[in-house]
């Protein structure tokens, strides 16, 4: 297949997408990662750093940055799925310049601007929410648009803890530094089963003290996993490089991310290049945690995220729209992320990031370097190590209820922008389908 038709990042990012050599044979390792995407890669990048001696084996089923983070929006932000406290607040903030300080270190180009993001308000309704959660600290219309000029816009928030980055560039990157610091790395190798000690795949099996769970949304592939996540489809499409004048109205001089207040979420981006990048959920859950490429692309929400993108920007109605792709993230029933080691069986996971990955891989990586070199830390004392979410409702069940839950949101939204008032539904659905998906 050609991974650079993937997506937008894909396509722009300077690497030879040929696939590293497969495993071939059966090895041995003192640490065996499963999934090259970011949270499998920092994790290496970490331990290769802290002990180069370690013997650390990855094996990815397609390429490194195939998955989420290879398609995502490019959101290199301190958010979390849930509220675990200001501890855990602290560290994602800190995790946002860690990323940047690496990827400036190890000579990563990742297009990467701390431009912050600003979250919009542009219904009554919206502008209560914002004003519930953040107080005097909600923007007025004027000071909004010294970040974004949006139609309708009633106030904002801003935070400062988000960078844009090129998600491609990072994760190629990362790709080759860790190879470059001895981390063997085989692609085209899916992994069928992980055991205590052993990770088997088609080509052969890696027998290792430690194994590394590091695969976010196609987890529910692996034996015994089917309910651990599920991997839910957010969609993007991108704009060609607009020229200046067009910028001059919409703003984001500083490459702020920006969203706003609705229930199914929105996210956007000003790419290094010129180009508008925005996605948002809509896309279904399929049946059983299906998982296939005609996934990917969802032309009625392609033509949705374009409507709301002309909604927002009536500038925009001439662009051109160059690019339109999407791909899986992983939530669990609790729309808690969590990161852990079982020293019993010497297994290790970390994911359940619900779209707020790119930073939070980091941390997952450090927290994980960490547990296998058993050393306390303040980061193993953080609150989501450890943390087992429940596993999800068996089919249909789950199709029936997350499903219901997107359509709920959908027509919370739609209540809103007509009565101006805070929707019912959406107050009752906001536990239950939360989280961002940048």
């Amino acid at each position: 297949m050609s991974y650079r038709g993937l997506s937008l990042w894909h396509e722009t990012t300077p690497t030879d997408w040929t696939p590293r050599p497969a495993l071939a044979g059966d090895t041995e390792a003192d640490v065996a990662i499963v999934g090259a995407g970011y949270t499998g890669l920092w994790t290496a990048y970490y331990l290769a750093r802290a002990e180069p001696s370690l013997r650390i084996v990855m094996v990815e089923s397609e390429v490194a940055g195939f998955g989420a983070s290879g398609r995502n929006g490019g959101w290199c932000s301190a958010l979390f799925p849930t509220s675990l406290g200001e501890t855990q607040d602290a560290a994602m903030r800190a995790s946002v310049d860690e990323v940047l300080a690496v990827a400036a270190a190890e000579g990563i180009d990742c297009h990467a601007a701390k431009g912050g993001t600003i979250v919009l308000a542009r219904t009554p309704a919206q502008l209560a929410r914002a004003r519930a959660e953040y107080g005097d600290r909600v923007l007025s219309p004027a000071d909004a648009g010294e970040h974004l000029r949006a139609s309708g816009t009633l106030g904002a928030t801003y935070t400062p803890d988000c960078a844009a980055i090129h998600p491609g560039r990072l994760v190629r990157g990362l790709a080759d530094v860790v190879t470059r610091r001895g981390v063997r790395l085989y692609e085209r190798t899916p992994a069928t089963s992980i055991e205590p000690g052993l990770v088997r795949t088609p080509g052969g099996t890696v027998r290792a003290r430690y194994v590394v769970r590091a695969t976010e949304g196609f987890t529910p592939r692996l034996p015994g996993l089917a309910r651990a996540v599920v991997p839910v489809y957010s969609l993007i499409i991108a704009s060609e490089p607009l020229p200046p004048s067009v910028w001059d109205e919409i703003g984001l001089a500083r490459r702020e991310t920006f969203s706003d207040h609705r229930h199914l979420i929105i996210y956007g981006q000003r790419t290094a290049d010129d180009r508008l990048v925005f996605g948002g959920r809509g896309a279904p859950y399929h049946l059983g945690s299906r998982i296939r490429p005609e996934f990917d692309r969802d032309h009625r929400v392609f033509a949705g995220l374009h409507a709301t993108l002309l909604e927002l920007f009536p500038v925009l109605a001439g662009a051109r729209f160059t690019h339109a792709w999407g791909g899986p993230l992983g939530i669990p029933r609790d729309w808690c992320a969590s990161v852990g080691l079982d020293r019993t069986t010497g297994l290790a996971w970390a994911g359940g990031y619900v779209g707020d990955g790119v930073s939070t891989t980091n941390l997952a990586g450090r927290t994980l370097c960490d547990l296998v070199l058993e050393r306390d830390s303040e980061l193993t004392d953080l609150p989501w190590v450890g943390h087992h979410s429940p596993r999800w409702e068996p089919e249909p069940l789950r199709w029936l209820g997350i499903n219901a839950g997107l359509r709920a949101m959908t027509l919370a939204d739609a209540e809103e922008r007509v009565t101006g008032r805070p929707s019912l539904i959406g107050r009752v659905m906001a536990p239950l389908v939360g989280g961002h998906s940048a």
